[in-house]
């Protein structure tokens, strides 16, 4: 709203032009949704009390993480709110894809809502049904398919996938990007939503992801640097750069009441929604294969849960203590705060390995 107010001032005070880089309103969109969660953190856990909506501990976890039953939930809900004033503030509103995006957020987070939801009127750790969940999901990603199917249809969006290492293959999907937009939709959602286990852990390692795929919007948005680097030119990417400078300066703000020991904790709302955020992300900027590499981090936890119950179901035997993988670093004895630094630097180096992959195609 601000970025259109000011391009219709623009003519009488010629100084507002400094609006119109891309790089000026990442940087207004980062810091306002930081100053956001600062300020709506601290009374919006007050309130989390006084409505008693505490988190409930699953009994087969670790022992200790007891002791943490009871801390406010669905603080996710601040992310959001601060994600979607930023974009709404800084973003170029005349655009789809800001929209995209914001849909993205905020109907996952609707569903990660209903969990949590669910988990507080039965007073235990057990929400929706995974088949529940899944079915919503697959709704949800329906609808954005088809917008950008649409958008498609009028020029404005790729069915091709792009594929780092190899500038020669880039195959075009069609109509069947729909199923693999699902796979990066509810894949990306879901795995995140596996990872947000420990004090700071999910949204430490959703900022480092965040700020690559930001970067990465950045060079996708701009025509000389995407030809340089030989990476598809995707004019509308440059307002995704302010939805991901948004996710950076959200995450910021909200790792300050989360970190151990959390004040509060992000919920389903919040890792549900963050992490289809970053698959959307990944999608309107013909990314997603390198979506695996800068959440790899987030692949490895829902890795290890998918071998520990295929490894029980078939053999009778777990591979882990206990998965995901964070919770057998725990009961191999590793403190909770050094788990949580140590994945938050394998996210960093996810990150950093994956804007190799702009330069070597």
């Amino acid at each position: 709203m601000l970025y259109l107010l000011f391009e219709l001032l623009r003519p009488w005070w010629d100084t507002l032009r400094v609006f119109r880089y891309v790089t000026v309103r990442t940087a207004m969109a980062i810091l306002t949704a930081m100053v956001i969660s600062f300020l709506l953190g601290p009374p919006l856990i007050r309130r989390l009390r006084q409505w008693q909506w505490g988190q409930y501990i699953r009994a087969e976890g670790p022992k200790h993480h007891q002791q943490k039953a009871g801390t406010p939930t669905m603080g996710g809900l601040l992310v959001i709110l601060a994600v979607s004033v930023a974009v709404l503030l800084w973003a170029d509103l005349a655009e789809p894809y800001p929209w995209i995006a914001l849909f993205t957020l905020w109907s996952f987070g609707a569903l990660g809502f209903w969990d949590d939801w669910v988990k507080l009127r039965r007073r235990q750790n057990l929400g929706l049904t995974g088949r529940k969940k899944l079915l919503v999901q697959t709704g949800i990603i329906l609808v954005i398919g088809v917008a950008l199917m649409y958008l498609r249809h009028q020029g404005m969006f790729s069915t091709q996938v792009w594929f780092p290492f190899l500038k020669w293959l880039h195959p075009d999907l069609g109509w069947g990007y729909l199923a693999f937009l699902w796979i990066v939709l509810a894949g990306a959602s879901n795995a995140v939503n596996l990872t947000d286990g420990l004090d700071g852990l999910a949204i430490g390692s959703v900022l480092f992801a965040s700020a690559a795929l930001t970067g990465f919007a950045y060079v996708a948005g701009h025509r000389v640097f995407a030809e340089y680097l030989n990476i598809l030119y995707v004019p509308q990417a440059a307002e995704v750069v302010i939805f991901g400078g948004a996710l950076m300066g959200a995450s910021i703000g909200f790792l300050w009441f989360n970190a151990h020991p959390a004040e509060v904790f992000m919920g389903d709302v919040g890792a549900l929604s963050l992490g289809a955020s970053l698959g959307i992300l990944s999608v309107l900027i013909k990314q997603e294969i390198v979506l695996v590499m800068v959440g790899g981090l987030f692949v490895l936890e829902a890795l290890s849960v998918i071998l520990q119950v295929a490894s029980f179901r078939l053999r009778g035997r777990r591979i882990f203590r206990m998965a995901p993988l964070h919770h057998h670093c725990e009961l191999l004895g590793w403190p909770e705060s050094k788990v949580v630094i140590r994945f938050w630097i394998l996210a960093f180096l996810f990150a950093l390995l994956s804007l190799t992959t702009l330069k070597l195609r």
